[in-house]
């Protein structure tokens, strides 16, 4: 099986709100905070969502007070959810089917969002054992999420991501070898001025760099596996060769036109665009000097 690929690859993990039911505005819960403007129980449909199952004020999340919507990612989970494990039913039909499709959605985005960094592991480990480990397991991640409902209530979530999780951190060691850096995996790094920091080839999973600093920095094949960068300072920072980064996490971050991006992922439209250039100067308009002869 070197080398080969499993059923797993080839995926929709890119959300398509045209093909969910809102799941994403109903299922989880919201609590007030810089995330979200108002309380939402789970299992409850978000204000703002119209009877088209598309949020009403979309373009103005940000402004509105609900940045964590912009970041969120079901890794296309919802439109599976939806138009496959429930055949397009829709959770409005009847409490009963709300109740079931909400379940089991917090089964089916973390096996989605497992999908998708297995998909990554398999691009960048080269042919051999450990591979062709990936592959299977990204074999196995897929057939799970084709699961009745029923099956998919029966997955140990926290087992299986604990053993792709050993997989993936392997993958990453072995894309950082002859240039890994230090390792920061799971450290506190909240607020904290990094400018000066040496991060290239950085382990960085599961680090917590909420508002950190990262201005200029040059993070090279960095590991940023589960790393949240929610108002992390990037601009001008080199992610260009940064490995598992998905763009959540550049949604969530602060970022500018010098910002380096890895390979397919898009500069979100928050981030600050390039200064306008200066307009050359001009010459002040022609004063006429006061006649002081005249206030005598």
């Amino acid at each position: 099986m070197t080398g080969g690929v499993g059923a797993g690859v080839g995926r929709e993990l890119r959300a398509d709100c045209a093909r969910c039911a809102g799941v994403c505005c109903v299922a989880p819960a919201f609590a007030a905070s810089a995330d979200f403007a108002i309380d939402k129980p789970a299992g409850q449909p978000c204000p703002n969502l119209g009877a088209d199952s598309r949020c009403g004020i979309h373009p103005e999340l940000r402004e509105r007070g609900f940045p964590g919507c912009t970041v969120f990612d079901c890794f296309g989970a919802g439109q599976h959810l939806t138009q496959g494990t429930f055949a397009g039913h829709d959770w409005r039909a009847d409490p009963v089917t709300a109740r079931r499709m909400f379940d089991t959605f917090a089964v089916l985005r973390p096996l989605h969002e497992l999908l998708w960094y297995l998909t990554e592991a398999v691009r960048v480990t080269p042919p051999g054992p450990l591979r062709d480990d990936l592959v299977a397991t990204l074999d196995e991640t897929g057939r799970l999420t084709d699961g009745t409902p029923d099956e998919l209530l029966a997955v140990d979530v926290d087992a299986h991501r604990s053993r792709v999780n050993r997989l993936l951190s392997s993958a990453g060691e072995r894309a950082r070898a002859g240039r890994a850096g230090p390792d920061r995996r799971g450290a506190t790094l909240i607020g904290v001025d990094l400018r000066r920091a040496a991060l290239a080839g950085a382990n960085l999973r599961g680090a917590t760099l909420i508002g950190a600093d990262l201005r200029g920095v040059r993070l090279g094949a960095a590991d940023l596996t589960g790393a949240d960068l929610r108002g992390a300072d990037l601009r001008g920072t080199d992610l260009g060769e940064c490995l598992f980064v998905h763009q959540s996490q550049l949604d969530a971050a602060r970022g500018d036109h010098r910002t380096l991006l890895p390979p397919g992922l898009r500069r979100p439209t928050h981030w600050s665009l390039p200064l306008p250039l200066p307009l050359p100067p001009t010459r002040p308009p022609h004063r006429r000097r006061p006649d002081h002869r005249r206030s005598r």
